[in-house]
């Protein structure tokens, strides 16, 4: 039988453990929600640039349902897209981005 003196201790210790834990798996879904949202991003703007670049003036709508906000720059026979969107579960990480080109052969 234990002593006395040590009851709850394990109580106690994960009593101070378990914020611990939380952060780090909040954190961690943060970087994970961050990456999943910059590959979208990622994926979208190239398919803007492309279609921006066919002549599909409508393309940036998929960005805007996304959440993104976007940019077009064109010149040199080239058609660029930069967008932006904020980081899911509003962590202290920067804001996914992504910036893509394609031939202007709309023009």
């Amino acid at each position: 039988m234990p002593p006395l003196g040590e009851r709850g201790a394990v109580t106690a210790e994960f009593a101070v453990a378990l914020p611990a834990v939380l952060i780090v798996l909040a954190l961690g879904a943060g970087v994970l929600g961050s990456a999943v949202t910059t590959l979208r991003v990622q994926q979208l703007t190239a398919e803007a640039a492309r279609l921006l670049g066919r002549g599909d003036e409508g393309a940036l709508s998929r960005l805007a349902e996304a959440g993104a906000s976007a940019s077009v720059e064109r010149g040199g026979g080239v058609v660029c897209v930069r967008a932006s969107v904020p980081v899911p579960l509003g962590l202290p990480l920067p804001p996914a981005s992504a910036r893509a080109c394609a031939l202007d052969g709309g023009r």
